[in-house]
């Protein structure tokens, strides 16, 4: 298989690209959220929920991945296991822990919703070869350690570091 012909580019366009992509699936997540019934945050908590699969997580995990307190977590678990996406197992390992599960219903209608748009999404990656989507891949996953540790710094409010400022 042959990429096909690709535009020239320098930094600046590729990142005016990129804050594009990130606009467009911030609106879309909010509409997938909105017709899911429930918000982005708690979305996004049940997907760290389905990829996590049989590795079952337990609250301070989800709280990491979401950058969000342990007690924020608890307000979020709360609102999906209301709205029927999770259900909280005990830790057989640790009694004071519990563990975290999607319900399978839920998981059948968030895949519904998403299909299309991952179907598109593979269509679209097929027309890139093996070489340019190992690139693809290494960029995706190296900007998002960078946007991680950028929220990390955030989140520690070290914006008043003059060397390196958020």
């Amino acid at each position: 298989m042959h990429g096909k012909p690709r535009p020239t580019a320098d930094p600046a366009r590729a990142l005016s690209a990129m804050d594009h992509l990130i606009a467009a699936h911030v609106i879309g997540q909010q509409e997938l959220a909105r017709r899911l019934g429930v918000n982005v945050t708690d979305l996004t908590c049940f997907t760290f929920v389905l990829e996590a699969g049989d590795d079952l997580l337990t609250a301070g995990d989800l709280a990491a991945r979401a950058h969000v307190t342990t007690g924020a977590v608890t307000g979020i678990l709360n609102r999906l296991e209301r709205a029927g996406y999770v259900t909280r197992r005990p830790d057989p390992d640790d009694r004071r822990r519990v563990r975290v599960a999607a319900v399978p219903e839920a998981v059948t209608r968030v895949e519904a919703v998403y299909a299309g748009h991952y179907r598109r999404l593979t269509e679209l990656f097929a027309d890139y070869t093996p070489a340019e989507l190992a690139t693809l891949t290494d960029w995706f996953t190296r900007a998002t350690a960078l946007a991680h540790e950028y929220l990390e710094k955030l989140n520690r409010n070290d914006s008043a570091d003059s060397a390196d400022p958020c």
